[in-house]
């Protein structure tokens, strides 16, 4: 919305689902706010506030529930400087890491040595020695979470790990400082093995996570910190962030083009592949467009900038990719709520297990592993993660692919479409339509065009463009009056003759008589050719056919759709008979034509009331309301910006065959996901009752609960390999 501005914070300290649910309230309790998303694999928080809402409020109620936010403006030294950050915190874990792991493993050491009936052991003041550093150093930054997650109201992972770990740490350590150390009542082992498995954990998943987000990073190398524009006759080198609308920037063989633009002198062929998907090189010639990020082939360009800095193709694409993996999907409220109440739950559950095996059972030391075991084992990470992981390297490969996906919400309601709607032109054809034939009544056909190209003169309509292409260098009459009618064409003056040009529907409610120039006219839409008709009051001057060549790509693309279970509609303002043609050649069997654009979203509305779940795919300003209805829209990045805003998903290149992958890895998106939250829920339900039977030790516990966030993450790693079919 106009009055509402959308705010990124990159978030640092959260440690679990918990944080994440918490900080959401904390940001959503901020004035202004009206909705806040915090995605805990990403480690970002996007706010949506009233435009007067104050940024710094935001960043000091994160600070003030523990954690700490920087704003992000998708600049690219703020984006550099995250994944700085982010890079040093791996870094150091790793060393903490390996700390931990050399004071552990003499205590580690003892324990097997013990299993195995050895007659090694510590002595019990240097076992304590080697814990304390674990527990109270390298596990500080437990304690530090747990703090500010109990002072902000809420428990975390952090909770449930210093719990564990320091009851097994303090009765451990009063045990020797009493003298009643003995290989039945010493657990610094545990308290130490659980530490280090947890940061390990870290580690690896953190290492997971820069991997999800690899797609990001691979698009943020794509732009050149330079460019080389032409200034005051010279060519000056100058950053690419400095380039200005209108100015020329020179590409050399082998360089990135900085900039969005038009080429103006040259030809070469260019590498799109890493931008839109399309795996051949481009030809470029003057007149065609140039997309900043992508590789000049061996020819020298002069580029005329059209799209610079934050408006360029590249940097839209990087915002839309952080949109979505900042996104939450519907199912993730699901787990929040959970989360939410998680962690009492299971010191609920911890405390019951010691108090029935203490008191019931008789068996303190049974009691006491239990209830740590409890603790250290149920960690709602993996299902905090389940969700946000699938979905960060779901549409990282999209974008790798040429599909930009708006948000989860998107990427998730994409895998029920059952029927998807094509608008006709530039969408399953070229939309550079070419005029074919002129037939005037009188058989004047060089007087007809100039009066057509003469009322259209200007008009941005494909149709229009047709004309003109066809009445290239012909003297122009002026217009006196021009009036556009949405779906049906337009009423101008022409030397002082009212005409109309548009569809039989525009002649029919003029009460054209179009009778004597019938037969031409079916001749032509009989050849999938759309009929202007050329009209001045109730007589018709002529018609003009103009034909739009499919897209080759269009007929695969129904094909694939058809064997994905999925119907296609056409959905188009076009002459029924052509737009039949069209549709016969491609493969489509359903037809609605002869629609205005302000009863497209109706017709789209009318299928979803069949009980159908439809995506629209479109290009222009005038599918937006339907792009907008449809439970899935999807523009063509060769068309309007408007079509792209009102769309959840945009194929970048254009290329209907782009479809039916977007809906194939919103399917595989989907899959992982639905795998994950089996597995994280399927992991407590059978890991809890078993901690609190006594069945587990805290040292696999530990292990246990490390491991469930990095199987979570690795698995929706896999979904790496997808490959459109």
């Amino acid at each position: 919305m106009k009055d509402q501005q959308t705010i990124d914070l990159a978030i640092s300290g959260m440690t679990c689902a918990a944080c994440a649910t918490r900080l959401e309230k904390v940001l959503g309790r901020v004035e202004g706010v009206s909705s806040a998303n915090v995605a805990l694999a990403s480690e970002r928080a996007r706010v949506v506030a009233a435009l007067g809402a104050a940024v710094a409020d935001l960043v000091a109620a994160v600070e003030k529930a523990g954690f700490s936010a920087t704003v992000l403006t998708g600049e690219d030294e703020s984006l550099a400087r995250e994944e700085a950050e982010r890079a040093r915190d791996v870094r150091h874990q790793v060393r903490m890491l390996a700390l931990a792991a050399a004071l552990t493993l003499p205590l580690v050491a003892e324990m097997v040595a013990h299993m195995a009936g050895l007659p090694f052991r510590l002595p019990p003041w240097l076992a304590l020695a080697l814990a304390t550093p674990v527990q109270f150093w390298i596990g500080a930054r437990f304690y530090e979470g747990a703090w500010k997650s109990l002072r902000g109201g809420m428990g975390n992972m952090d909770v449930l790990v210093v719990l564990g770990t320091s009851a097994a740490y303090f009765l451990s350590a009063w045990n020797v400082v009493t003298g009643a150390a003995g290989h039945g009542n010493l657990y610094f082992e545990g308290a130490a093995v659980v530490i280090t498995l947890v940061l390990l954990g870290k580690v690896l998943e953190a290492r997971a996570r820069r991997s999800a987000t690899g797609a990001i990073r691979a698009l943020m190398t794509l732009r050149p910190d330079v460019a080389r524009v032409e200034r005051d006759g010279r060519v000056v080198e100058i950053p690419a962030a400095a380039v200005a609308p209108g100015d020329v920037v020179v590409v050399r063989p082998g360089e990135r083009v900085a900039v969005d633009g038009v080429v103006v002198e040259g030809e070469s062929q260019a590498d799109e592949s890493l931008i839109t998907g399309e795996s051949l090189p481009v030809a470029k010639a003057p007149g065609a467009p140039a997309v900043a990020g992508s590789v000049n082939g061996d020819g020298l360009l002069r580029v005329r900038a059209t799209r610079v800095g934050a408006e360029s193709t590249i940097n839209r694409i990087i915002r839309m990719v952080q949109g979505a993996q900042a996104s939450k999907a519907p199912v993730q409220h699901l787990v929040d709520r959970i989360s939410a109440i998680f962690v009492p739950a299971v010191v609920a559950i911890a405390a019951t297990a010691f108090a029935i095996w203490a008191a019931a059972l008789g068996d303190p030391h049974t009691a006491f592993i239990a209830a740590v075991s409890v603790l250290v084992i149920a960690c709602p990470c993996a299902l905090g993660l389940a969700t946000p992981a699938g979905i960060m390297v779901g549409t990282g490969v999209a974008a790798r692919h040429g599909i930009l996906i708006k948000d989860a919400v998107a990427l998730e309601r994409a895998h029920l479409v059952n029927v998807v709607v094509f608008d006709k032109t530039g969408t399953l054809t070229e939309g550079r339509p070419a005029v074919v034939a002129v037939v005037a009544a009188d058989g004047n056909q060089a007087g007809l065009l100039r009066l057509a190209a003469s009322a259209q003169a200007g008009s941005e309509h494909p149709l229009a463009k047709a004309v003109l292409a066809e009445a290239k260098g012909v003297d122009l009459a002026p217009v006196a009056s021009f009036r556009s009618l949405a779906g049906r064409g337009l009423a101008a003056e022409v030397d002082g003759r009212a005409l109309v040009i548009g569809s039989p529907r525009l002649m029919a409610e003029r009460g054209v008589d179009l009778s004597a120039l019938a037969h031409a006219a079916e001749t032509h839409e009989a050849d999938g050719r759309t009929v202007m008709w050329v009209a001045e009051g109730a007589r018709a001057l002529g018609l003009i056919a103009v034909a739009d060549p499919v897209k080759p790509s269009a007929a695969a693309a129904v094909a694939r759709l058809k064997s994905m279970g999925i119907e296609s509609v056409m959905l188009t303002g076009d002459h029924r008979r052509a737009a039949e043609v069209v549709a016969a050649a491609i493969g489509i069997a359903r037809v609605i034509a002869e629609v205005l654009p302000e009863d497209k979203a109706a017709s789209v509305a009318a299928l979803k009331g069949e009980g159908r779940v439809v995506a629209m795919v479109g290009d222009g300003v005038n599918d937006a309301p339907a792009l907008a209805a449809a439970d899935i829209g999807v523009a063509m990045g060769t068309g309007s910006d408007v079509a792209m805003e009102a769309a959840g998903i945009t194929l970048v290149k254009g290329d209907p065959a782009l479809l039916p992958a977007a809906l194939g890895i919103s399917r595989a998106t989907t899959a992982k996901i639905r795998q994950n939250l089996f597995w994280a829920f399927a992991y407590n339900v059978v890991a809890l009752p078993a901690a609190a039977l006594g069945l587990l030790t805290p040292v696999i516990a530990g292990a246990a609960m490390a491991m469930s966030s990095v199987s979570v993450v690795s698995n929706a790693l896999l979904l790496r390999r997808w490959r459109a079919r």
